[in-house]
């Protein structure tokens, strides 16, 4: 290995890592503030790389109809609760905007030329299709599970993400999909040349990164967020919503999840089941961290990256195995380390 393939390798690490880190950092938020490991995580950027991909060969996506769908369960369910309330029945007004939204979408990619829009609005129009998808999950999933124990969450997380992987099959179909990239430039430096997709990876992955801290360190909601995280019952009584709380993240994750999609599309050919693998990285970069530290979640991902990518050169067999492996002495650190035993709540 000389200096310009060790150069190359880490440009891939530093790449694969920057994404890494994005879904560590969702689950480690999912986590924190509901209990729930989140899965399905990989879908999500599945979901947005593939639905760029269709948006971008004209095909009006089906996953539009996966979005009108929930937004009807959605809908019946805030009904069905309305009709329970010791108050008696009134009729919930968010109802309404949620089901114009989705009819909106709907009506929207029949009508308009998905091939030729200006790739922002493809992927503006991505987004709008995927980030709602995790706010209704959790309010037809896990909200009704919200007070059970984190095993049940565990198990239940599971099933969303087989079924989300056998919703994919029958949307995207099996083959799978590249986009086009946002630009064709590049930056040379040295011997080594960074290719646009690269480098926007790594900003827009680094914006994210600053984006969130900000939010959580500066800004009232983010500030509820982490309460929520810190004591469930102290936020409720000081009247921050753990149901609001949990749906603000799963929108967040999902945001995060299809944006990583769609920046990654261009690089790598995804197919309907290659985000669980993607998760399983972010995951271990998430478990480094101890799913509690947010910059040492993001260190331990962009490490991934990096061993990932000279693993490829020295035993690229083993790539994945070497890669999940690292997990095991941190967890072994951590159970030896541990001066306590968590009980049962």
């Amino acid at each position: 290995m000389n200096l310009q393939i060790a150069l190359l390798l880490g440009q891939d690490g530093i790449t694969n890592g920057a994404i890494y880190a994005l879904l560590a950092l969702s689950l480690l938020l999912v986590f924190t503030v509901t209990r729930i490991l989140l899965i399905p995580q990989g879908e999500f950027v599945t979901y947005g790389a593939l639905t760029m991909a269709s948006l971008q060969a004209g095909q009006p996506t089906a996953l539009v109809w996966l979005l009108l769908g929930l937004t009807l369960a959605d809908c019946a369910m805030d009904l069905y609760d309305a009709t329970r309330s010791s108050r008696g029945f009134r009729f919930q007004k968010r109802i309404v905007p949620k089901l114009a939204y989705a009819l909106l979408l709907l009506g929207l990619l029949r009508s308009l030329p998905l091939a030729e829009l200006p790739m922002a609005v493809q992927a503006l129009l991505t987004l709008a299709l995927v980030v709602p998808l995790g706010p209704q999950l959790y309010r037809l999933v896990f909200q009704p599970l919200a007070s059970a124990s984190s095993l049940v969450l565990l198990i239940v997380s599971i099933a969303v993400h087989v079924a989300m992987v056998g919703i994919g099959l029958l949307m995207f179909g099996p083959e799978g999909a590249r986009t086009a990239p946002f630009s064709e430039a590049g930056l040379t430096l040295g011997p080594v040349t960074f290719n646009a997709q690269t480098l926007w990876v790594i900003a827009v992955s680094l914006a994210l990164i600053v984006g969130l801290f900000l939010f959580f360190e500066r800004s009232l909601y983010g500030k509820a967020l982490r309460a929520t995280a810190v004591n469930r019952l102290g936020a409720r009584l000081m009247g921050i919503s753990p149901t609001l709380a949990g749906k603000a993240t799963f929108a967040l994750a999902t945001f995060i999840g299809a944006l990583s999609g769609i920046l990654i599309a261009p690089i790598t050919t995804l197919y309907f089941d290659s985000g669980f693998v993607i998760s399983l990285k972010g995951f271990v970069g998430a478990i480094i961290g101890g799913l509690v530290s947010y910059p040492v979640a993001a260190l331990g991902a962009l490490g991934v990256g990096l061993i990932e990518a000279f693993s490829m050169f020295w035993a690229s067999t083993y790539k994945e195995i070497i890669v999940f492996t690292l997990i095991i002495p941190f967890l072994l650190w951590r159970s030896l380390t541990s001066r306590h035993v968590e009980d049962d709540e």
